[in-house]
């Protein structure tokens, strides 16, 4: 019933339905189109009207109300100078793209609103196809193939470094405080409950970047090699999801891992799981504490002294662990090999996330 009908279309006709001022913002608080005005008009909807952007004061307000995260109709009360309102988030597939505003007039019953949801759900769909559409040229930016990135138009100058930041399922868009030439799309996989923010930053901002996400999501972040050819970046975005993995099951290397720090990781994080999984089987037989001591000592260079001072142990538990961590996997910890073979498998262990 509704195809090929523009946003402005579909504002019109929600705008008549509910006998009320209409507007529709994207979630930055961007105005993309507005109903007549019938009746009153306050400031705020004056202001985005003429300006076609709300202020941070203006959205601070309303965003108190939980309109972010609200599944349904808001009710907003007035206060003076500022009428009431209803507040219709634009969801679609769990995220929310947008708001539709209509300034309370007394008719705005939950049936009228109701009446309207077809429209709503429509508009919420458009926003999530547009926003896909804007997020397409970094995307293929990040292709592997030449033609491919050429055809993304993207520019930007060197060195770059990319960053890969896992996002809660609600982000619809990149933040509004990334620095200046920093380009970043949302959604860059096809998870919908573990989404992935993809960022091109100048390399010597990709840190500060990483970290201002961070304590914006709360959330781990991959930070590949640095290129000093943009058109190498699918590179570092490559480095930066292995980072990412790292960051995510490693505890040594989170919350943010950083692909020039991550040396034998750098390798393993490379490896499938089924490969991750038949290394990690080398030492599958020894215990949560037996494996932690061994890890310990590996990481000590084999010092024992060293190795029981950390784990706050006497050198004999240590010793006695170390001869039962060869009891059960048959591998001689005297033997380079040998140790190399253990120490790798608890690394693939760790990356695959086992205790």
């Amino acid at each position: 019933m509704y195809k090929n009908v523009s946003m402005q279309d579909i504002v019109d006709e929600i705008s008549r339905l509910l006998d009320a001022s209409v507007t529709l913002e994207d979630r930055s608080f961007n105005l993309l189109a507005y109903g007549a005005q019938s009746g009153d008009i306050d400031r705020v909807r004056q202001e985005s009207i003429l300006r076609r952007h709300a202020s941070d004061e203006v959205r601070a307000h309303f965003e108190a109300y939980g309109i972010a995260t609200a599944t349904g109709p808001v009710r907003i009360p007035g206060l003076p100078g500022l009428l009431g309102r209803v507040c219709v988030p634009l969801r679609h597939g769990g995220v929310t793209y947008g708001y539709l505003w209509a300034l309370e007039s007394g008719a705005l019953t939950d049936e009228r609103l109701a009446s309207v949801a077809p429209l709503v759900a429509r508009a919420a769909a458009l926003l999530a196809n547009q926003a896909r559409g804007r997020h397409a040229p970094l995307r293929q930016f990040f292709s592997a193939d030449p033609a491919v990135r050429a055809a993304a138009g993207v520019e930007i100058e060197g060195p770059v470094t990319a960053v890969a930041v896992r996002t809660p399922a609600e982000v619809a868009a990149p933040p509004r405080t990334l620095p200046r030439g920093v380009l970043a799309d949302p959604d860059m996989t096809e998870t919908v409950d573990a989404p992935l923010l993809a960022v091109l930053a100048p390399a010597a901002q990709a840190g500060h970047v990483a970290r201002l996400l961070h304590r914006l999501y709360g959330m781990a972040a991959g930070v590949g090699g640095p290129r000093d050819d943009p058109g190498e970046a699918w590179q570092s975005w490559r480095e930066a999801l292995l980072a990412l993995r790292v960051a995510e099951h490693v505890e040594r290397h989170t919350p943010i891992a950083d692909w020039s720090t991550l040396g034998v990781y750098r390798l393993l994080a490379r490896l499938s799981p089924r490969d991750l999984a038949d290394l990690a089987a080398e030492s599958a037989a020894l215990t949560p504490g037996i494996a932690a001591s061994v890890e310990a000592y590996l990481d000590h260079a084999g010092q024992v002294q060293e190795t029981a001072a950390a784990l706050g142990v006497h050198r004999q538990t240590l010793y006695y662990r170390l001869g039962k961590a060869e009891h059960l996997t048959g591998l001689d910890l005297a033997d380079g090999e040998d140790r190399l073979l253990l120490h790798l498998s608890l690394k693939a262990a760790a990356l695959l996330g086992h205790s």
